[in-house]
């Protein structure tokens, strides 16, 4: 059997990526297990963050557009991701932590029916804290243990990720009928769906709600990869997207792993992206995320790629 293990990354646009560098290890206590490019346009950084070994999952990457303009809230977008931490405690501890670096967020809440802290990052991007509570976490992520943040409250991986649009019905037709997702729920404005065994680290929030379109910008999300467990299906769910009359990129080589994208009727960019073979194809664990890597077909073009990039620290 099929199915969409879960989310795999999630990719966003920065104006300034020492900025968000400093954030994302500094405050948040991930791990950097990527510097490299965007390879469709080498000139700007693409950089991940993770556990350990940037397990699929956990990836949070970011495209800086040094000249890019703030971004318009509206409709048709992913417009929040959640970040899992370990307990109710764990909030606390996040709540007063985030108070004493000025970092804005919210009250302690309830989002997706769990408990959750809501916070911004130095682009505006909305992120929640939610406590996994009794839910299961993939076995293979690794908190990166170097991190500056107590060890029983470090941020897991990815939990609910928030998308809203004018059309709930479609984009839940397309997560139903092509990625078998399921209705976990309702939601305020919106349902609850979930992929494969039912996880929260495959969950979305899916809300609805009219008005004109969100135009990106610093802060705004690209796209949200879900997960597949390899090339074969990777091709099996082009097939389905094609199918269904939505235009695919087809199967891209990333390097790192293998993917595709497309959009659905609500203009939402997804990616369906293989689970290998991961970070460690060009790095050793222990040098993740310490310099430079690219793919194959950019190493020629070394030299000239980073005459063009700005140092991060």
């Amino acid at each position: 059997m099929r199915t969409i293990l879960g989310h795999h990354h999630i990719s966003m646009i920065i104006k300034d990526a020492a900025a968000t560098n400093k954030f994302y290890k500094e405050v948040l206590g991930l791990r950097r297990v990527k510097i490299s490019v965007n390879q469709d346009d080498p000139s700007m950084y693409h950089l991940f963050y993770g556990d350990l070994t940037g397990s699929p999952g956990t990836e949070l990457t970011f495209f800086e557009m040094p000249a890019v303009g703030r971004t318009h809230r509206g409709t048709n977008a992913i417009t929040r991701i959640g970040l899992l931490v370990p307990s109710a405690d764990s909030l606390m501890y996040w709540k007063e932590r985030f108070e004493s670096l000025d970092v804005k967020h919210g009250s302690i809440t309830e989002y997706a029916s769990r408990e959750a802290l809501p916070f911004e990052d130095p682009d505006g991007l909305r992120l929640v804290l939610v406590n996994k509570k009794d839910d299961t976490v993939p076995r293979f992520w690794q908190p990166w243990e170097n991190a500056a943040i107590d060890k029983e409250h470090r941020i897991l991986g990815m939990g609910t990720v928030e998308i809203t649009v004018r059309d709930i019905n479609s984009t839940k037709k397309t997560l139903k009928e092509i990625f078998e997702y399921n209705e976990a729920g309702p939601a305020e404005h919106g349902i609850i769906l979930r992929a494969g065994k039912g996880k929260i680290y495959s969950e979305i929030l899916l809300k609805e709600e009219s008005g004109s379109a969100e135009r990106p910008g610093k802060g705004s999300v690209h796209h949200l990869a879900i997960r597949a467990k390899d090339v074969e299906e990777l091709h099996m769910w082009d097939k389905k997207i094609k199918q269904k009359g939505f235009v695919s990129t087809g199967v891209i080589d990333r390097h790192y792993f293998h993917s595709l994208y497309f959009r659905d009727a609500n203009r939402i960019m997804f990616e369906i992206a293989t689970d290998g073979p991961g970070f460690t194809v060009d790095s050793s664990i222990e040098n993740l995320g310490s310099k430079l890597d690219l793919p194959p077909f950019l190493e020629d073009k070394r030299q000239e790629i980073m005459d063009k990039l700005k140092p991060i620290e």
